[in-house]
């Protein structure tokens, strides 16, 4: 028992360690992007700072969820788990999309002009791209969900598929990664496209 703690004690805080370090890059990534932005020089640390609001307020949005999921929406049994975790992610994203216009118009300059882009970018722009983010992962989120879980049929199938040997559980969980995907790809590829419009 005590070894199979400390690998999930020691997975955890890998994972954790290396979505901090993703988080931590991506910010300062943005922030050094922004700087090369005029207006955003300009208009100084308020602007600049924009990536790290973002995080501010995602922190603040999930200790809102936090309180309902403990005393709103708590779990009474283990079926209720999956149901206050969707409701935690949509409720997480509903929030984003409501604090983040204010922070947006608030600290960005009301225009920008960025190189290769022909027209000049609003902060409400900038909202606009933030949001296809938020909500091209939470439904990402909730596929993953509904691929990983055997709560829903594509896993019973691959369970099914198992029940005739290996092969055709590999082929058949192979088969169901390659379409799991299709969705996701297809959702960051539009909110690529859509950002750069």
């Amino acid at each position: 028992i005590a070894d199979n703690v400390g690998d999930n004690v020691g997975d955890v805080a890998g994972m954790g360690s290396d979505l901090f370090g993703s988080l931590g890059e991506a910010s300062c990534a943005a922030m050094l992007l922004g700087s090369a932005i005029p207006q955003i020089a300009n208009t100084g640390w308020s602007a600049l700072m924009y990536p790290l609001y973002i995080s501010s307020a995602g922190i603040c949005v999930c200790f809102v969820m936090h309180f309902v999921a403990t005393d709103i929406w708590t779990v009474k049994k283990e079926e209720d788990i999956e149901t206050v975790l969707k409701v935690q992610l949509l409720g997480t994203a509903l929030g984003m999309t409501a604090v983040l216009y204010p922070i947006s118009v608030g600290f960005l300059p009301d225009t920008m002009v960025i190189t290769g882009v022909s027209a000049a970018v609003t902060s409400a722009n900038v909202y606009c791209c933030v949001l296809f983010g938020v909500w091209a992962g939470t439904i990402i989120g909730f596929l993953t969900e509904y691929f990983t879980s055997h709560s829903y049929e594509p896993t019973r199938e691959v369970a099914r598929a198992c029940e005739t040997g290996a092969a055709t559980g590999i082929i058949y969980g192979i088969a169901l990664g390659y379409l799991s995907s299709i969705i996701p790809v297809g959702l960051i590829a539009g909110a690529v496209y859509f950002c750069f419009k």
